[in-house]
């Protein structure tokens, strides 16, 4: 597959985003420059949320996404009715969530969660299951919540019910006593924390280390069409990713989301996951990067990575191992391994 066979340079790119810390690399590529020093003309598409990608790439609305891998095997595998060729060729982040609990629950008596088995037992008063949301029900925020309930003794069907919300309502949600808590995305977690009717037991790079996040999901129709184009996109949000790894560019990427193209909140809760700590418990700082957006180890879309949502997702009972070995082939380190190679053609 070479760029050369890409006859419409200069057609439009219509790319998704979901208004997230993490959309960050997109950004970044279209406000420095980056698509336009490639020959690309990029229209972005801020959505409420998943099922919006989704079905914008099924219906050939979105040629491509910035998206969580649930999305690419939802629409692969036709595991929610629609289905349609998609390919993964880069991961755009690791890591870049975490839990939030209403402050109606005690931190001092959950603390990371070894409480909560103790708490919903002695403490839990409401007639009704503790209620967590997650933005969708083959996203890594499930997997994530699964690890965090399980290692605390905590089994999700017996004492809480999940239900899936678009990330930007969950914070309104949880002010208004609709939830009790849920596994997102930055800056929906500091939103809570900041506003003080929420706080955080822990992140999702505690819960696993490494973890794959975010990832551009192209549609088949695309990449068979536009092949050149496609190397293209993916080699500016290498770059792109690459520049958001610097934090002497941190400042800069703050600004940039705040605008209302992008996230669209105070720089001030965007700093806090920005910052090189993130607030876990009501005192307690994590120092560990919150997000990791460049470098080969972050950016290939392996096996592994694939592996990693397929057990997950495998453990929460939502897919089987015949379509995890589908989901495998959908991730094509060959068209990151061209990408590469176009990023040197500037």
């Amino acid at each position: 597959m070479k760029s050369s066979g890409d006859s419409q340079l200069g057609s439009l790119v219509r790319l998704g985003i979901v208004p997230l810390c993490d959309c960050a690399p997109v950004a970044v590529a279209q406000e420095t420059g980056i698509f336009h020093r490639r020959g690309l003309r990029v229209k972005i598409s801020k959505e409420l949320g998943w099922a919006s990608v989704r079905d914008k790439i099924f219906y050939g609305e979105l040629d491509a996404a910035q998206s969580i891998v649930g999305i690419a095997m939802a629409l692969g595998l036709g595991i929610e009715k629609l289905q349609c060729e998609v390919v993964v060729p880069l991961i755009l982040s690791l890591h870049g969530n975490a839990i939030t609990l209403s402050k109606e629950l005690d931190p001092n008596k959950i603390g990371d969660g070894a409480g909560l088995r103790d708490f919903l037992k002695r403490s839990w008063k409401r007639q009704r299951p503790l209620t967590l949301a997650v933005p969708h029900r083959l996203s890594s925020h499930r997997i994530l919540l699964n690890e965090w309930l399980g290692r605390n003794g905590v089994v999700a069907d017996e004492n809480i019910e999940i239900v899936f919300l678009p990330p930007r309502i969950m914070a309104g949600h949880l002010a208004a006593g609709l939830i009790d808590g849920y596994c997102v995305g930055e800056p929906w977690n500091s939103k809570s924390i900041l506003s003080g009717i929420g706080w955080s037991p822990a992140a999702s790079g505690d819960l696993s280390h490494g973890h794959p996040e975010k990832a551009l999901v192209v549609s088949g129709r695309f990449l068979h069409e536009h092949p050149g184009k496609t190397l293209r996109l993916v080699a500016s949000l290498i770059e792109a990713c690459a520049l958001c790894e610097n934090p002497e560019f941190s400042e800069e990427l703050i600004s940039i989301l705040s605008r209302k193209e992008y996230v669209g909140v105070e720089p001030e809760i965007l700093r806090k996951s920005f910052s090189g700590s993130f607030q876990v418990g009501p005192k307690q700082l994590k120092k560990t990067p919150f997000y990791l957006f460049g470098g080969d180890a972050v950016n290939r879309p392996t096996s592994d990575k694939a592996s990693w949502h397929i057990s997950g997702l495998f453990k929460a009972g939502v897919l089987n191992k015949a379509e995890g070995q589908k989901v495998i082939s959908i991730h094509r380190e060959d068209l990151y391994e061209e990408a590469l190679q176009e990023c040197g053609n500037i």
